[in-house]
């Protein structure tokens, strides 16, 4: 596969899981912890994926992807939104901001796969 995801979190324990699972597929994981600069990290970095925690220290994930979703290097690139909240309107807030797929907290790792699998592959 070789294909490189960007893991925006700042929950060690979420990154660690995220890294291994994604890692032991053949994926390049590399991770970024914190809002103030997600952006221009997402930019610089260009993956083939963006896994995004709503809960940011700095920016909110929406905002970020919001961000994203106005530029036209990023506009389409697949972004699956993590949050430990899983109300509707968390899930509505996600996809009005361009979320591709909107995952709550705690999840398995068949599910962290499938998802990253089917946003890179569709």
């Amino acid at each position: 596969m070789g294909k490189n995801v960007l893991v925006i979190e700042d929950e060690p324990n979420i990154i660690e899981a995220i890294s291994f699972i994604l890692s032991r597929d053949g994926w390049s994981v590399a991770t970024h912890s914190n809002g103030h600069d997600a952006v221009g990290v997402v930019q610089d970095a260009m993956p083939d994926l963006v896994i995004l925690d709503v809960m940011l220290p700095g920016k909110t994930g929406y905002d970020i992807l919001r961000e994203l979703r106005s530029e036209d290097a990023t506009q389409s690139l697949p972004v699956l939104m993590l949050t430990a909240k899983g109300q509707i309107k968390d899930r509505e807030m996600a996809e009005r901001a361009g979320a591709s797929r909107f995952m709550t907290k705690p999840f398995s790792n068949a599910e962290v796969l499938d998802a990253v699998r089917e946003l890179v592959a569709g």
